[in-house]
């Protein structure tokens, strides 16, 4: 009598277990689609063109000199241009992006990329025309200065082609 009822049971236990391991895995892969960190507050400043979200990590203290936020970029929104006295580092966390330094041509920026924006080099960043962008931005050597914002991106500069898509 048992190896009758295990013949039906094995097969019923096999197609839960897997039931219950696809569910896990599906689980899994929804917690991977959310960004790490919240999207903070819609930026209502003059220094941004377009909507742009900000959520503030860390800010300077006199231990560690350093600003670091998560920026959410919307399609299209971007920063004026501006300059870091200590420099900035920019992490792409997710989507893909424009980075320009004065005076050069302006560069396509992906998730999974790391941009050094020197100290005291004018530059702007933000989304791509059809596609957000969110980089985690880390204001360094706080203690000399922080940003200094200027005049904004214009459209002609904002829709140069790029060589890269």
């Amino acid at each position: 009598m048992m190896k009758h009822n295990l013949k039906y049971i094995l097969p019923i236990a096999i197609v839960l277990f897997t039931a219950c391991n696809n569910h896990q895995k599906m689980g899994d892969s929804k917690q991977q689609n959310k960004p790490v960190f919240a999207k903070g507050e819609k930026v209502t400043n003059k220094n941004f063109t377009g909507t742009v979200w900000l959520n503030y990590l860390a800010e300077n203290d006199t231990t560690y000199n350093v600003n670091i936020g998560s920026v959410a970029f919307e399609p299209g929104a971007r920063t004026n241009w501006h300059l870091h006295k200590g420099g900035q580092i920019l992490l792409v966390t997710e989507g893909k992006g424009l980075y320009q330094e004065r005076g050069k041509p302006v560069e396509f920026i992906e998730k999974g990329q790391v941009v050094k924006c020197p100290p005291n080099i004018e530059h702007w960043h933000g989304a791509k025309p059809t596609e957000g962008m969110t980089h985690i931005a880390i204001g360094t050597n706080t203690n000399i200065g922080g940003a200094v914002w200027l005049e904004p991106v214009t459209d002609e500069e904002y829709n140069v082609p790029l060589s890269k898509d």
